[in-house]
């Protein structure tokens, strides 16, 4: 009957795939998305300065310059955003012992 009970449990498979990026490439991507949109918001700024162009357009080239900073720092400021959710506690396997319970002794 034991050997029936070990068969028919659900067996988790943890994949490469499932596992966070490291904190160095997510920082990265990060950092690159923050200098991308520097880099759109000095264009922004320096079209507005520069092209002869009616106001409306001029407004738009402003906006852009005044709004990308802080889409740009709240974008950087998202950790882990866009990477796969860790396991919620339904999956997680319940023989563990819980980390805030790990020592050593009685």
């Amino acid at each position: 009957m034991e050997f029936v009970k070990l068969w028919d449990r659900k067996r988790t498979v943890h994949e490469v795939t499932d596992a966070r990026p490291s904190l160095s490439s997510d920082i990265r991507r990060r950092e690159i998305g923050y200098v991308v949109k520097m880099a759109i918001r000095l264009v922004c700024l320096v079209l507005a300065v520069a092209v002869p162009a009616p106001w409306p357009v001029r407004a738009l080239f402003v906006a852009g310059a005044v709004v990308l900073p802080y889409l740009a720092v709240i974008g950087a400021n998202e950790r882990g955003k866009g990477q796969p959710s860790p396991m919620d506690s339904s999956e997680a396997n319940q023989s563990e012992i819980p980390r805030h319970r790990r020592e050593i002794g009685s």
